[in-house]
């Protein structure tokens, strides 16, 4: 196994604070309200500085060139990563099992986007043991916040791997396997050492983690 490089994080103030809707950007109309159970869904981490902690550019910027590339977005939620990949790629499908967020993000997209870049971002409702990926069909998968909930995870990278590309990349990052002072509950946390070993179960090569760039999580990447 090979250790991640990084680029350097964002320095202070380049990037904007976000710290009810860090899924949002700013906009001149509002973007429609989030169902109160949906809210309560995303409260630990939409009462948090995600945009600080998360690093979206540092996390972006390791997919390399998106230009023509299609990205799917697994666990996709309310877009945090998905709206902003979308002006990069030449397709970005936000997948999630619940009907609650993709159906949000296809009326905040609307807010979000320019006009002539909302139809590059493409909502889809998978199931848990299925993302919905015709063979092939994404050259980027990222999977943040969410690997920790698949229940037969190797089985799952299996079958995710049939949606990639030859020499496409796949892309997790999960919350450290240690106390944080936000994330879930460490029980359910997935070491990273599992994460490489199942990858490469799974048939994964080129694994490379790197656990120092983030604050709170891991970032995993590699290839079909």
């Amino acid at each position: 196994m090979r250790s991640l490089s990084l680029p350097a994080s964002p320095r202070a103030g380049t990037t904007k604070t976000e710290a009810i809707a860090p899924d949002s950007t700013p906009q001149a109309a509002s973007p429609p309200p989030v169902q109160k159970d949906t809210a309560k869904i995303l409260e630990d981490y939409e009462n948090t500085n995600r945009v600080v902690w998360q690093k979206p550019e540092v996390v972006i910027d390791l997919l390399g060139n998106l230009e023509g590339k299609t990205v799917a977005d697994i666990g996709a939620g309310t877009g945090f990563f998905a709206l902003r990949m979308a002006p990069m790629a030449k397709k970005v499908i936000a997948i999630d099992i619940d009907p609650r967020f993709t159906s949000y993000l296809d009326s905040l997209k609307s807010f979000e986007l320019p006009e002539e870049i909302q139809d590059r971002l493409e909502t889809r409702l998978a199931l848990p043991d299925d993302p919905k990926l015709a063979p092939g069909e994404a050259d980027v998968v990222i999977i943040v916040n969410t690997f920790m909930y698949i229940k037969d995870q190797v089985a799952y990278l299996e079958n995710l791997k049939r949606g990639i590309s030859e020499g496409g990349m796949l892309l997790i990052i999960d919350f450290k396997k240690k106390r944080t002072p936000l994330g879930p509950p460490s029980q359910i946390r997935v070491p990273l050492f599992e994460v490489e070993e199942k990858l490469i179960r799974a048939g994964y090569r080129d694994v490379a983690t790197n656990d120092t760039a983030l604050d709170y999580q891991y970032i995993v990447t590699a290839r079909r």
